[in-house]
């Protein structure tokens, strides 16, 4: 698991988004037939839909998935980093979020300018945590902040993709 904190810290996602952290869960991401792994290239037309998403666990362990982007609105100035695109807690280990809580409802890439990187960051609950406030912007929302606020420590996995405005297709 060494080479996928290397590929976090190469790609600034431990830094911008999470302190350093030793993963220990399992997370799979799909959109449709692409695998999503550590600084991989995804189109936003193939991510408009919310990804397939796996997590390991037992089903008395429940986890809150956050799906943010660092760069907006553009990777040299990104002043509004981080712009929440999907946020669910209380996700069963060994199944997807789909069976947890969904506070904000997921949005797919929609990079203005320049390569956005997209990272799922995976916590593990001590414990259900029922209700809670949705952010009331998409806009400057902090990972740090959100895994503080519920007590949820370090993340336990992390994985992000790539992904910049695709060219217009001609009439």
């Amino acid at each position: 698991m060494t080479s996928s904190v290397d590929s976090l810290i190469v790609g600034r996602v431990i830094g911008d988004v999470v302190d350093m952290f030793v993963p220990v869960a399992n997370m799979s991401v799909y959109f449709g037939a692409k695998h999503v792994t550590n600084g991989c290239d995804v189109k936003p037309s193939i991510a408009v839909n919310p990804p397939k998403l796996t997590i390991s666990g037992n089903p008395d362990e429940f986890y809150a998935l956050v799906l943010t982007d660092p760069d907006a609105p553009s990777p040299s100035e990104p002043s509004m980093r981080e712009w929440a695109h999907w946020i669910v807690v209380d996700i069963p280990g060994g199944t997807n979020p789909t069976r947890g809580k969904e506070v904000l409802p997921y949005t797919g890439p929609r990079p203005p300018v320049g390569i956005h990187r997209y990272a799922f960051i995976l916590f593990k609950q001590s414990g259900p945590v029922g209700q809670i406030e949705t952010p009331r912007s998409r806009a400057n929302f902090s990972t740090r902040l959100f895994a503080e606020h519920l007590r949820l420590g370090l993340p336990v996995a992390t994985v992000f993709f790539n992904s910049q405005r695709e060219a217009m297709k001609k009439r």
